[in-house]
């Protein structure tokens, strides 16, 4: 798995931080209670690229050792809710089928008011408030193609995120928080 060259489409916005969701429960190889490597790949990808521009990534797959080291309900769900509020943007990929914990995390992100960005895999069909959550929130949508390398698609990944984070800053006349 290669990371393409990055591009300056970050450069200037002042972010810093980021929250990075999606499927985890139900990715885990029932045999080793761990994520696949095939499963983990667009993760690991996207947290490298974001990391490599300078941006500091929270995720619960990594943090919980891509299931070797999964926490209890109590302890991940206010811990992912704290570490949404505080990020600057947030990145999702929903999940297909839809994954119910990255649902929530994603109302979480649009009720603090973070810029979005979603990526949605070509040709499925989502729920409609996946489909229209652009209406109530900054969101910005990529599309990929499923079993194609996530890393092909890391400069519309920097592009949305540009446009999100810069059409958030003109809405509402602040920088993100």
């Amino acid at each position: 798995m290669t990371i393409a060259p990055s591009t300056d489409r970050l450069c200037g916005l002042d972010v810093g931080s980021l929250f990075l969701a999606g499927p985890f429960i139900q990715l885990l190889d029932p045999a080793t209670g761990e994520m696949p490597e095939d499963a983990r790949a667009p993760f690991d990808v996207l947290i490298r690229h974001f990391e490599a521009r300078g941006l500091a990534v929270h995720n619960a797959h990594r943090r919980e050792a891509w299931g070797a080291e999964l926490m209890r309900p109590d302890q991940c769900t206010g811990l992912d809710q704290d570490e949404i509020r505080k990020a600057d943007v947030f990145v999702a990929l929903p999940g297909f089928p839809a994954s119910p914990g990255t649902h929530i995390e994603m109302g979480w992100a649009s009720a603090f008011d973070k810029p979005i960005v979603l990526m949605l895999e070509e040709g499925r069909e989502y729920t409609f408030l996946v489909q229209g959550l652009h209406t109530v929130a900054t969101v910005e949508y990529v599309e990929y193609a499923q079993g194609r390398d996530i890393a092909e698609y890391l400069p519309e990944v920097d592009a949305a995120l540009h446009r999100a984070v810069s059409r958030h800053r003109e809405r509402t006349g602040k920088g993100v928080s």
